[in-house]
């Protein structure tokens, strides 16, 4: 994949040329993987390395009883709303087959304005993992920034001539980050148990997280140093390891970009298999547009394609909760 250094888009000081030379590169990327490896990011390494030895401390440390106490709930009574909190291995849907893997999903709060309570909640946070909720909401306050920087970027890749605001629809975008933990797959033939439940691919293959594309804007995936596990497909079809690169973030375009894009740039179909004996654990940040932000390809980009436009206008709200409710 290719490697894109966006400090010039985190500093007003750049100059115009630096920031054109990165942007040409960017859109190329974009274009053609729609995927690439991130660096001078400025988040340190100490900041990074510390969030993902709490995730998988968490993981690996508590026992299914302790992490049942942060579980997602059904929307409801107190601070439930269906979508934050712990879910175990076998919990979600993705493609065809439930992934193996173990989540904890953390939400921007500031309500979601669903009719069922979906997204109104508050966070869910493990009592005796204090340190991890300062990790998590220091983290976001840094990445926030380096996702901001990413879509300046991309606006200037597009030739939009325009900030932050239109790709991201508005200041106060909608954020998601997952603690993601992945043991390894079991062996070929081994039964899954009581995991091996209805929604299981029925190809024989197995995979820790079926092939899927991201529905939002950008995602930018902080990994551990695991190496074939993450595979992303190339414009031809054929799949390549996207394996960890030191202090580099893995960036993914979701299907947002692609709708303001017209396609121009294709939202990146993407899967997890790890067959290795370590415990692999990443945090993906996914770098939302406003839940009331509405979303219809952008002129320019219809011009740029070539074509009229290929998708019709949505409110991201509506089609993030569409995509929560088919997923878990």
């Amino acid at each position: 994949l290719p490697l894109i250094d966006i400090s010039p888009f985190l500093t007003w000081k750049a100059s115009p040329d630096s920031r054109a030379h990165i942007a040409a590169h960017l859109a190329a990327a974009c274009r053609t993987h729609g995927a690439f490896y991130l660096t001078g990011h400025g988040i340190p390494r100490a900041t990074t390395s510390h969030l993902l030895s709490l995730a998988r401390r968490f993981f690996l440390e508590n026992s299914p009883a302790e992490k049942a106490q942060i579980a997602r709930q059904a929307p409801g009574a107190g601070d439930e709303d269906g979508v934050r909190g712990y879910q175990a291995r076998g919990g979600d849907v993705v493609g065809r087959r439930r992934s193996w893997r173990e989540v904890v999903d953390v939400y921007r709060e500031g309500g979601g304005g669903a009719a069922d309570g979906l997204l109104e909640g508050r966070e869910r946070w493990p009592e005796r993992h204090e340190e991890m909720r300062e990790a998590v909401e220091g983290y976001v306050g840094r990445v926030r920034g380096v996702g901001r920087a990413v879509v300046r970027a991309m606006g200037v890749a597009l030739g939009l001539g325009v900030g932050v605001g239109v790709l991201e629809g508005g200041t106060e975008g909608a954020w998601v980050l997952r603690l993601v933990g992945y043991p390894s797959l079991p062996e070929e033939g081994e039964e899954n148990g009581e995991d091996e439940k209805e929604g299981d691919g029925d190809d024989g293959e197995q995979y820790s997280c079926d092939a899927h594309t991201d529905y939002g804007c950008v995602t930018l995936l902080l990994a551990d140093a695991t190496a074939a596990a993450l595979q992303v497909q190339l414009k031809d079809g054929t799949w390549i390891d996207a394996n960890p690169i030191d202090d580099a973030y893995i960036v993914t375009i979701g299907d947002i970009m692609e709708r303001w894009t017209n396609g121009v740039w294709q939202s990146t179909t993407h899967r997890v298999i790890h067959r290795g004996d370590t415990y692999r654990v990443n945090v993906p940040f996914f770098f939302e547009p406003a839940l009331d932000a509405v979303i219809r390809p952008l002129d320019a980009c219809i011009k740029a394609s070539g074509e009229p436009p290929k998708y019709g206008k949505i409110v991201y709200r509506d089609h993030l909760f569409a995509k929560m409710k088919g997923n878990f």
